[in-house]
């Protein structure tokens, strides 16, 4: 085949730039950012020159398993450097055309649109409606139909390249457990640069279009395969589910029989008694909580707040980084390993509800305490603590906590 795709060195090079700011790790074939740099315009020119004659074939997916928040692993799918710039290039030629008839309520995997703007959505809609469909698909990724997929991606796509390297990264071979590849029937691996758009344009279709034209009363918030409907009444949302789960059928899709349930969002105004009355949503958990008045008073409110798996993830990376026997580490060296991470927590759980992340933040100083107490060989408390003051008197922007107030 001859040049003849429009793919030009500069959305390979500006593809390439995306994948080196989000660094990631090696592929199958075990070559890593640092190897790949090592002959940049020779690599470059390979991924530049093999799509451009059509003749670019993925390799197989190098799977990785990690554990979730709320217990168990999943199936991460690592493509290789070169892979991941190829699909880098295909997914910014067909963004700004999909980005047209995306629904205003997908905020997952999109230019200019985070997951703070579907919890403050929710937010709002959970006090105009008593009533939520929290949606799980069960392995959403997993079991995307390919044939499916293509189809729809042939109702917005005219371009025949992009159709063949789409369908050539869905049939790419997965790693499995024991180092063997399969060939993929179904699904597109999760990590993929590609697959958030891919899983979009399956949603989109599957489920967003066919909310406005059939159930357009009942608005919903959509990060991905993260779903939740707000309804006005407990029968709406039970005639709505089983709509659902008929759709997803006709997809290939299941909805989660234990994770998929309907919330009463309780508050002030809503007097009943339902079993459910929480979701969790994109890390923060909606929930009945008392809240102040400006005269003063009380009353219970809907609203969201760093959920407790969240909390557990926290305060386990935390006790990871520092631990209060090791008494040969410095203080500096904790600093270095947690601030990061902790100012990721602040800019992400604090964006919403402040007052629960700072007491897991405590956390931090709990352990510093420790170590403090052990390092110096300390016998009481109280030494501990006044060092500890010092300490943070002495370097009071030490440690990401300490500088936003969040000290002993």
């Amino acid at each position: 085949m001859t040049k003849s795709l429009p793919v030009s060195k500069g959305m390979v090079y500006n593809s390439y730039l995306k994948v080196i700011s989000k660094q990631g790790s090696a592929g199958i074939d075990k070559e890593t950012i640092e190897m790949f740099n090592a002959d940049l315009s020779g690599n470059l020119y390979k991924v530049w020159n093999r799509m451009t004659s059509g003749s670019y074939f993925p390799p197989p997916v190098r799977t990785v398993f990690i554990p979730k928040k709320q217990g168990g692993k999943r199936p991460l799918g690592i493509p290789t450097v070169s892979d991941r710039i190829a699909q880098g290039v295909v997914k910014d030629y067909l963004e700004p055309s999909l980005e047209g008839i995306f629904h205003r309520s997908s905020f997952g995997y999109r230019p200019g649109r985070r997951a703070h703007d579907a919890v403050r959505q929710c937010k709002h809609y959970c006090r105009n409606y008593a009533w939520a469909l929290d949606v799980d698909i069960k392995g959403f990724f997993d079991n995307i139909n390919h044939e499916r997929l293509m189809q729809l991606l042939q109702q917005q796509v005219q371009e025949k390249w992009v159709l063949m390297y789409v369908e050539r990264w869905l049939k790419a071979g997965v790693e499995q457990e024991d180092g063997s590849i399969a060939a993929r029937t179904k699904g597109t691996p999760q990590g993929g640069v590609i697959s958030p758009l891919l899983a979009n344009v399956y949603l989109h279709h599957c489920f967003d279009k066919w909310m406005d034209e059939v159930n357009a009363a009942c608005p919903f918030e959509r990060y991905a395969d993260d779903i939740v409907i707000h309804c006005n009444t407990k029968d709406e949302a039970e005639r709505l589910l089983e709509k659902l789960k008929a759709r997803m059928q006709e997809y290939a899709l299941e909805l989660h029989p234990e994770k998929t349930r309907i919330v009463y969002c309780k508050d002030y105004r809503r007097n009943d008694n339902y079993d459910n009355r929480s979701f969790t949503f994109l890390g923060f958990s909606f929930q009945p909580t008392t809240c102040k008045s400006k005269q003063g008073g009380r009353f219970l409110c809907f609203l969201p707040a760093i959920s407790l798996n969240a909390q557990k993830h926290i305060r386990d990376e935390i006790r990871r980084v520092i631990v209060p026997m090791w008494s040969e580490a410095r203080i500096e060296w904790y600093a270095e390993k947690l601030n990061n991470k902790t100012r990721g927590w602040v800019q992400y759980y604090c964006a919403i509800e402040k007052w629960k992340v700072r007491s897991v933040l405590e956390y931090a100083n709990y352990l510093l305490l420790k170590w403090i107490k052990n390092k110096y060989r300390m016998m009481s408390k109280m030494a501990a603590v006044k060092k500890m003051k010092m300490m943070q008197s002495e370097q009071p922007e030490l440690f990401y906590h300490w500088k936003i107030g969040i000290r002993y």
